[in-house]
């Protein structure tokens, strides 16, 4: 690949089969928030239709797929993501080839949620996220790892890297493989432009993670499979963001 960002054309030339697995994380009150506020199954449902009907339309498209696989198809964002400006229409679903690896990017994203609001209080506990699996069977991506342009890598400055997203759009590539700069082992992220891409229309495998903030940095804990990691303060202190997150916030 050219050490430049390249042209929509030239781009075509560098697509790349993609056939297995990637990763995302979210929040697990995607599931049960709403069971707090009524008394029976069935009325749960009913408010998430009630609740469904006040988001943005799904597309017919990709009604027919899970709602985990075509939600960041279906809000533009506030700020800016890495392939995403805010405000933009076109989606991004920002995901890892292993759980691990998003599990870092979202133990970063947490720090800076809490870094941006310096009033909010910070839970003593383990908050629970799900880890979810998507199928995805692609001959479009595109692969920047060992791209040699520092800008594709920037921890802060996304212009970039939304400029290159914008260009393999053009191109008709379908999603970009690059590597995690919030994970210390240096995971791969995938980043899709498309529900086109997935193969199956449901995940197609789960975990339950939990996580918490501490005054030693952040703890992350799967029980099936077991694993435990731990991003100490100099694992995110490289961006400007956080650099000066003040730890002892969290007990």
């Amino acid at each position: 690949m050219s050490s430049s960002i390249s042209t929509p054309d030239a781009l075509q030339s560098d697509f790349r089969p993609f056939h297995g697995r990637c990763w995302r994380v979210v929040e697990a009150q995607h599931v049960v928030s709403t069971y707090l506020l009524v008394d029976t199954l069935d009325e749960q449902d009913r408010l998430e239709q009630l609740l469904d009907t006040s988001k943005p339309r799904v597309s017919r498209d990709i009604r027919q797929i899970h709602y985990l696989l075509y939600s960041p198809f279906r809000y533009t964002p506030k700020k800016d993501g890495r392939f995403r400006r805010a405000g933009q229409r076109e989606g991004a679903f920002y995901s890892a080839e292993e759980a691990e690896t998003a599990i870092a990017e979202m133990a970063f994203y947490r720090v800076l949620f809490y870094a941006e609001s310096p009033d909010t209080i910070i839970p003593p506990g383990f908050a629970e996220y799900t880890a979810f699996a998507a199928s995805v069977s692609t001959d479009g991506m595109i692969d920047i790892t060992e791209h040699p342009d520092p800008r594709l890598k920037h921890l802060s400055d996304y212009t970039a890297t939304t400029a290159f997203a914008d260009l393999a759009r053009k191109a008709g590539a379908t999603g970009i493989r690059a590597t995690s700069v919030r994970c210390p082992k240096k995971g791969a992220t995938l980043t899709w432009f498309s529900c086109s891409v997935f193969d199956q229309p449901e995940p197609v495998a789960y975990q339950t993670w939990k996580m918490r903030l501490t005054s030693l940095g952040v703890q992350a804990v799967c029980e099936s499979p077991r694993i435990r990691t731990q991003f100490e303060p100099a694992a995110f202190a490289a961006d400007p963001r956080v650099a000066d997150f003040p730890w002892e916030r969290a007990t």
